[in-house]
């Protein structure tokens, strides 16, 4: 043999044998009879083997084209699998997604993101950034990270902001003032100029917490009494459990802290605000940010 052997040759040679006729061979690879007697002569030309016989009733293997049938087979199994591979990597979303996070990851439910990602695209590489609302969602914005989640104090996504983005809002929940053990009369039935004059755990102007206190004691023209500033709702915990000032703290956190350390609860006032996931609007359908929605979807159904 000095050629190397044609696909289609093999597959001329495999249906020959298996009709064992070449006017059914002909027919089933879409060729008429003279082509498909060529194809079988070349076959023994190029292997220097006689492969068949001819009998009353069609063809016969010869005992060379028996062996060399069940070889011939395996090259074209492993051509199709080789074509299906070619035709699922055409549909696979590859390449980095840098994902902005927030909080803690219960509360986003990214572990059930991720997961679904990892099931839907698994080629995608994922990079998390964990930081607060506001430089999440100005990364974003800057195509620093590519998607990102967001806490939201508006009804909506903020009008400067929303042409740009593509938000979608996950779930809304309401923050509560919480306060150290001890100081219930302090803040039991005290409205927001009262309480402004109590000492508060104060959070950096990207913080979801700083955004909603800048809007309530803004109009009132109110500035709270700043004692701490801090970064981390674990580090504000501590803090109030110390007695150190007052916070903001999510309701379902707030519930659980109060009834566990005994720290105390404004009942006259909160704030409600919204967790949102944003990427903007402009790469939306790029393949990576529309498996990552895909995936949000999925997870948050």
């Amino acid at each position: 043999m000095t050629a190397a052997i044609d696909l289609q040759i093999l597959r001329a040679f495999v249906l020959a044998a298996r009709e064992g006729n070449v006017s059914r061979a002909a027919e089933r690879l879409h060729l008429t009879q003279p082509a498909v007697s060529l194809q079988l002569k070349r076959l023994a030309e190029e292997t220097g083997l006689v492969l068949f016989t001819r009998t009353p009733h069609g063809l016969a293997l010869t005992a060379d084209g028996a062996a060399m049938l069940p070889q011939a087979e395996r090259v074209l199994a492993a051509v199709g699998d080789l074509q299906q591979a070619a035709r699922k990597l055409q549909g696979t979303v590859r390449g980095a997604l840098r994902i902005g996070t927030i909080l803690d990851p219960e509360f986003t439910r990214l572990g059930v993101f991720l997961r679904e990602l990892v099931e839907a695209a698994p080629q995608i590489e994922t990079e998390l950034r964990h930081g607060m609302s506001g430089s999440v969602l100005a990364q974003v914005l800057r195509g620093d990270l590519d998607v990102g989640f967001h806490l939201d104090p508006g009804e909506d996504a903020s009008a400067a902001t929303a042409p740009a983005l593509s938000v979608r809002t996950l779930t809304r929940f309401t923050y509560r003032v919480v306060a150290p053990a001890g100081w219930g009369p302090q803040v039991q039935g005290r409205d927001w100029k009262a309480l402004a004059a109590l000492p508060w755990l104060a959070t950096p102007p990207e913080s979801a917490h700083h955004r909603l206190l800048e809007r309530v004691f803004g109009p009132l023209g109110l500035s709270p009494r700043r004692v701490a500033l801090v970064d981390q709702e674990a580090s504000m915990l501590d803090l109030l459990k110390s007695g150190i000032g007052l916070s903001l703290v999510r309701d379902s956190i707030a519930i659980r802290e109060c009834q566990a350390h005994g720290l105390a609860m404004a009942d006259r006032v909160q704030l409600d605000c919204a967790l949102r996931f944003v990427s903007l609007a402009s790469r939306r359908d790029e393949p990576v940010v529309a498996s990552a929605w895909e995936a949000l979807g999925k997870a948050w159904s």
